[in-house]
């Protein structure tokens, strides 16, 4: 008889929000997210269903051209995984702050924020 044992990696990975965030993909982006997210904009605050958010922030990267995403910090508690960064574009900077929980077998966006930066 033998016992194997195996670790579960989530499904989808915070490594996969990155590359989205950087290509400035929302198609790709909003795969990621929980069935409802919050979203903060510089003008735009609120909590959208996944449909929602995917148009908000399609409309947000045609306005402000993805370069690139820098990692600041990112990391993991109680499951949860967080990252802070820069979403660098054509025009200005923002601080970019995702919340990805466990729900069922994958870490999904839960809230997702951007702020520009001076």
């Amino acid at each position: 008889m033998s016992l194997f044992l195996f670790s579960f990696k989530p499904l989808y990975s915070i490594e996969e929000v990155l590359s989205a965030l950087k290509a400035g993909n929302a198609t790709q982006l909003s795969k990621y997210f929980d069935s409802r997210v919050d979203i903060t904009l510089p003008n735009k605050s609120d909590n959208f269903s996944r449909n929602q958010a995917e148009m908000i922030l399609k409309d947000f990267f045609a306005n402000n051209d993805v370069k690139t995403f820098v990692v600041k910090h990112k990391g993991e508690q109680n499951g949860s995984q967080f990252c802070i960064g820069l979403l660098q574009t054509k025009n200005v900077n923002f601080r970019t702050k995702f919340f990805m929980k466990q729900k069922g077998n994958k870490q999904v966006v839960q809230e997702l924020g951007f702020e520009a930066m001076e």
